[in-house]
């Protein structure tokens, strides 16, 4: 049986985690997802882009395993705090970097489109790929390990990036 997230009160009642609590999780994404895009622009400056990309997708990975974990709104919480430090760098940081990975042209655009249909492919193959093996288990800890998977792989290709990217100064 698939559990869901419990909250519990100042009583020690447990119930389940409300409407209002996803909103606060979202806003506590986004607020938190500022202070990650700095952190992370902060940590390229110093390592480079390809290696604050790596470190990116290491803690995704770590995130999944700890979100396959979660069953209590503090953890809840925790785990969205984890998500917006490194959402709100890693969309910054891979666009960086793939622009320093552009050969010297004048039609960006048709590179960044490329881009954003690979983002899109991804968006689209993820959500799929959750919901399908939600559909067949009925658990939504088994498609948390699809996603994680997917950061697993990422990595794997990201480590065969050539070490060689272009400076933006």
């Amino acid at each position: 049986a698939a559990k869901e997230i419990k909250s519990v009160d100042e009583f020690g009642n447990v119930s389940a985690f409300e409407t209002e609590n996803l909103i606060i999780t979202i806003l506590l994404i986004q607020l938190v997802g500022i202070v990650g895009a700095f952190l992370f622009s902060k940590l390229s400056e110093k390592m480079g882009n390809l290696r604050a990309l790596t470190i990116a997708v290491i803690a995704w990975v770590v995130i999944v395993a700890f979100a396959y974990k979660v069953e209590f709104e503090h953890s809840f919480y925790m785990l969205a705090c984890g998500v917006g430090m490194v959402m709100g760098g890693v969309q910054a940081l891979s666009r960086s970097t793939y622009a320093k990975f552009l050969p010297d042209t004048d039609d960006h655009a048709s590179y960044f489109s490329f881009y954003n249909m690979c983002y899109y492919l991804g968006t689209v193959l993820g959500t799929f790929g959750f919901g399908y093996i939600l559909t067949l288990t009925g658990d939504i800890r088994n498609s948390i390990l699809v996603i994680g998977c997917s950061f697993v792989i990422g990595l794997i290709v990201l480590l065969t990036v050539p070490k060689t990217e272009r400076s933006t100064a």
